[in-house]
C-alpha cells in the first residue's frame, strides 16, 4: 500500500477486504456507490452493458466513427456526480482507467476530480482529487469540505482525459444524503467537437469551458469532444439526433482534416439533427485559435458561417453563430492558450464568458 498526502492506492482485493473499516486520514466515513440513488450521475446518455461510464452508444464500431473516438469514449469528460449533504467531509474512492500523460496539461485536469458547492450565490470549488501518478490505479482521497455543516448541493466533476469506474463517495456517518436539486434547464446541453471541447488543457475538470457554461446556465452536460477524432461522421449525427436536448453546441472545426472535409460534412451533419429536431437550439462555433496568417482558417470560418446562413435563409430561427476569433477577446489573446491552440484556464474562462449570454438567449427564445 502506498500513501501520499491522504491519497491511498490499493489493489481491488485490499479494497474488498478493508471496505468495512470506512476510515480515511483518521476520519470515520460511510461510503456510498454513486451509481445508486440518491446520487445522480450525468453525462452518459447511453447505457453500455460492460462499462459504467462510456460516452458513445454501445453498438458503435469503426464503421461508424474512428477507432480513436471509440477509445476516447472511455474518458469521462462532462461526467458529473450530484447530491446534497450536510457532511463536513466529502471523500472519494475510484478506480482510474485509460489514464493519459500529456505534458501540456495538468494531472488534475487529465485524471482528477474536482468538487463544487453549488448552494448559495457563490458556487465554487471546495476540493480536488488526483492520483500521485498517471498510471491506472485505485484512488482514495478527501475531495471536498463543508465545515459549516449546512445542507448543500454538491457536484463532483469527473476526469477530462482519463476514465473512472467503481466510484464511491464517503460522508460523515451521521450525515444526511439527499437527491440533488433539479437543474433550472432540465434537459442537457450537448457539445460535439475536438480536444478543446473535451477539455484540453484545463487545469481541472470544472474549468473546461463546457462545464463552466453548464454551471453558469445550470444545465446538465453531455460532452462529445473527442481529441483529434471529431470528424463529423453521419453516425455521430444520428446518435445525437436520438437524444432529447436543451441545446446543441457544434464545434468540430479543428478535427476536420481539411477545409474540403469540413465543407463536405458540416452542413449535412447539422441537417441530420435539424430534421429530427426542428426546434432544437443550435450554436455554431468556429475555431477559437483563429490565426489570420493561415488562409485555411478563413476558409473554415466561411464554411461554418455558410451553414448558419443557409439555416437562416430557410427560416430557421433557432440557430446562432459565434466567430471563434472573438472567443479570446481582449488583450493578451495568445496568453489564453498553452500552445497557441489549446486553451488554458484563462482561455476557457473567456470562451465561457462570450458563449454564455448567446447560448442562454438561444435557449430562452426557443421555449
Amino acid at each position: 500500500m502506498k500513501s501520499t498526502k491522504g491519497i491511498v492506492m490499493k489493489t481491488l482485493e485490499e479494497i474488498d477486504r478493508n471496505f468495512k473499516a470506512m476510515e480515511l486520514n483518521g476520519i470515520p466515513l460511510r461510503f456510498y456507490p454513486v451509481n445508486a440513488a440518491p446520487f445522480v450521475v450525468e453525462g452518459f446518455p447511453w447505457k453500455h452493458p460492460e462499462k459504467e461510464y462510456y460516452r458513445l452508444p454501445a453498438g458503435m464500431t469503426v464503421s461508424d466513427v474512428s477507432e480513436g473516438a471509440l477509445s476516447l469514449a472511455n474518458h469521462t469528460s462532462g461526467g458529473a456526480i450530484r447530491f446534497r449533504t450536510d457532511s463536513a467531509h466529502i471523500a472519494l474512492k475510484a478506480d482510474l482507467i485509460n489514464s493519459c500523460d500529456m505534458p501540456h496539461m495538468p494531472k488534475i485536469g487529465q485524471n482528477g476530480f474536482d468538487c463544487y458547492r453549488l448552494t448559495g450565490r457563490d458556487p465554487h470549488v471546495v476540493g480536488i482529487s488526483r492520483a500521485p501518478q498517471l498510471a491506472n490505479c485505485h484512488l482514495e482521497t478527501m475531495t471536498g469540505e463543508n465545515p459549516s455543516g449546512e445542507l448543500c448541493l454538491f457536484q463532483i466533476n469527473m476526469p477530462l482525459y482519463g476514465g473512472a469506474e467503481h466510484i464511491w463517495i464517503g460522508l460523515d456517518p451521521d450525515a444526511r444524503l439527499l437527491p440533488p436539486d433539479p437543474h433550472k434547464i432540465t434537459k442537457p446541453i450537448l457539445f460535439y467537437g475536438s480536444s478543446i471541447t473535451q477539455g484540453g488543457c484545463a487545469s481541472r475538470p470544472g474549468n473546461a469551458y463546457t462545464t463552466a457554461l453548464c454551471r453558469e446556465l445550470d444545465a446538465p452536460q453531455i460532452n462529445l469532444g473527442f481529441s483529434g477524432n471529431g470528424r463529423g461522421e453521419p453516425a455521430m449525427a444520428h446518435a445525437i439526433a436520438s437524444l432529447d436536448l436543451a441545446a446543441f453546441v457544434y464545434d468540430y472545426d479543428h478535427n476536420a482534416p481539411t477545409p474540403e472535409h469540413l465543407e463536405q460534412t458540416h452542413e449535412p451533419f447539422f441537417r441530420i439533427i435539424r430534421e429530427a429536431h426542428p426546434g432544437l437550439p443550435v450554436l455554431f462555433l468556429s475555431k477559437c485559435d483563429f490565426k489570420p496568417e493561415y488562409t485555411d482558417d478563413f476558409k473554415r470560418r466561411a464554411i461554418i458561417r455558410r451553414t448558419y446562413e443557409n439555416a437562416l435563409a430557410s427560416g430557421d430561427r433557432n440557430v446562432a453563430y459565434i466567430d471563434g476569433e472573438t472567443l479570446f477577446a481582449g488583450d493578451r489573446r495568445w496568453d489564453c492558450t498553452v500552445d497557441r491552440c489549446h486553451p488554458n484556464d484563462l482561455g476557457f474562462y473567456r470562451m465561457a464568458s462570450v458563449i454564455a449570454p448567446v447560448l442562454r438567449k438561444l435557449i430562452e427564445n426557443a421555449r
